[in-house]
């Protein structure tokens, strides 16, 4: 399996803690010495491993902030029950 290089070069946000002590973070991240993405996944304390998870560009960030500023999420998860 290739290695793959990573640095968290700024934390947002928590989003959640599990009981495994795991973190839910939005984070800016560089993978491979690429430019940074938004990231969001689970990570182990100290960021020392991580779950599988999704990094967007700018622009697949951009799009989603619309998305999420035009949608009521009130309504969007009382529909699901």
């Amino acid at each position: 399996m290739a290695e793959f290089k990573y640095e968290v070069k700024h934390n947002v946000g928590i989003l959640s803690t599990g009981r495994s002590g795991w973190n839910r973070e939005v984070n800016m991240v560089s993978w491979n010495e690429n430019p940074v993405k938004l990231d969001i996944r689970d990570w182990a304390p100290e960021h020392a491993k991580m779950s599988k998870g999704v990094s967007l560009s700018y622009e697949e960030a951009s799009i989603l902030r619309e998305i999420l500023n035009e949608i009521n999420l009130d309504e969007l998860f009382e529909s699901e029950v």
